[in-house]
C-alpha cells in the first residue's frame, strides 16, 4: 500500500514537473512569478537609481517591443553565469511576443561575473560583435564600481542597437557605431585636459630657462677638438624575429545555444 502511494505521489510530482515547464515555455507564467526588468538582489544600487533605471529600461522596452532587463545576484547558486541568465530570463516571464524578443544583462558578484543573455529577435539584433563592442563601453565603469553609470550605458547601448537593427542591418563586423559610446565621450575629454595640463607645465619650465640660449645647428652644442675616435668596429650584437598571427576574417552575425528550457539564446559572459 504505502508503495503504491509514493509511486502515486512521485507520478504527481513529474506530472507537475513537466506541466510547469511546458507552461515556462510557453511564456503563460503566473503573476506571482512575474519580476520587474530591474532586480537588484546584489542591492548595488540606490533607492533613487533603481527607480530611475527601472523607469528608463520600461520606457525602452515598451517602446522598441524588445525587454531590457538588468539582473544583479549575490551568488549564482552553482550555475554558470551563462546558464543563470538564460534561466532567469526564461523562468521569470521576460521577452516580448511569441519569440520572447530580449536581452539580459546579469551582473554576479561572488566571483565578479557579467553576462548577456539574448533571445527571440534580440539574438539578430544584438551580435557577437556588437555585443564585444557593448561590453567594451560599459565594462570599465563595472571595474571601478560605478554601476549606476554601467547599467546607463547597457541601457542606453540596447536602444541604440534595437534601433539600428530595426532601421537597417544590425551593428556587427565592419558597421559598428560611429566614433565611442559614453566611455570613449570621457576619455577623450580627460585626453583633452591631460594636454592642456601637460602644455601649460611646460611653457612654465621653458619661462624658467635663463642660462641656456637655443643654438641654429647641432654643431654649436658640442666643443670643438673635444672627441677623437681612435678605433672604429662594426659588432653583431643579436638577432631578434618577430611574429605575428594573421588574424582569422569573421562571417559575423550571433552564436547561439540552448538553454535549459529548450529554448535558444545568444549571448556572452566574463569577468569585471
Amino acid at each position: 500500500m504505502k508503495k503504491r502511494l509514493f509511486s502515486l505521489i512521485a507520478a504527481a510530482a513529474v506530472a507537475v514537473s513537466s506541466f510547469a515547464l511546458s507552461v515556462s515555455a510557453a511564456g503563460e507564467l503566473p503573476d506571482e512569478r512575474l519580476l520587474p526588468r530591474v532586480v537588484d538582489d546584489a542591492d548595488l544600487l540606490t533607492d533613487s537609481e533603481e527607480t530611475a533605471l527601472l523607469e528608463k529600461v520600461d520606457e525602452i522596452s515598451e517602446r522598441q517591443k524588445m525587454d531590457v532587463v538588468i539582473v544583479t545576484a549575490d551568488s549564482l547558486e552553482g550555475k554558470t553565469s551563462t546558464a543563470y541568465a538564460d534561466d532567469f530570463f526564461d523562468y521569470n516571464g521576460y521577452g516580448y511576443g511569441a519569440d520572447h524578443d530580449g536581452i539580459l544583462l546579469l551582473i554576479g558578484m561572488e566571483n565578479r561575473d557579467w553576462a548577456i543573455s539574448t533571445c527571440g529577435e534580440g539574438i539578430r539584433t544584438f551580435t557577437d560583435a556588437g555585443q564585444d563592442y557593448m561590453v567594451d563601453q560599459f565594462k570599465p565603469y563595472l571595474s571601478d564600481g560605478d554601476y549606476d553609470e554601467a547599467f546607463n550605458c547597457f541601457a542606453d547601448l540596447c536602444d541604440d542597437f534595437i534601433t539600428q537593427a530595426k532601421n537597417g542591418a544590425p551593428y556587427d563586423s565592419g558597421n559598428m557605431p560611429k566614433g565611442e559610446f559614453r566611455f570613449g565621450y570621457h576619455l577623450m575629454i580627460s585626453l583633452v585636459i591631460g594636454v592642456i595640463v601637460a602644455l601649460i607645465a611646460v611653457t612654465i619650465m621653458k619661462g624658467q630657462l635663463k642660462s641656456v640660449k637655443q643654438q641654429y645647428a647641432a654643431s654649436y652644442y658640442t666643443k670643438k677638438n673635444s672627441m677623437h675616435i681612435t678605433d672604429k668596429k662594426d659588432l653583431f650584437l643579436y638577432n631578434k624575429v618577430t611574429k605575428r598571427a594573421i588574424p582569422k576574417s569573421s562571417g559575423g552575425g550571433s552564436s547561439s545555444h540552448h538553454s535549459s528550457s529548450g529554448r535558444s539564446h545568444g549571448g556572452s559572459s566574463g569577468h569585471f
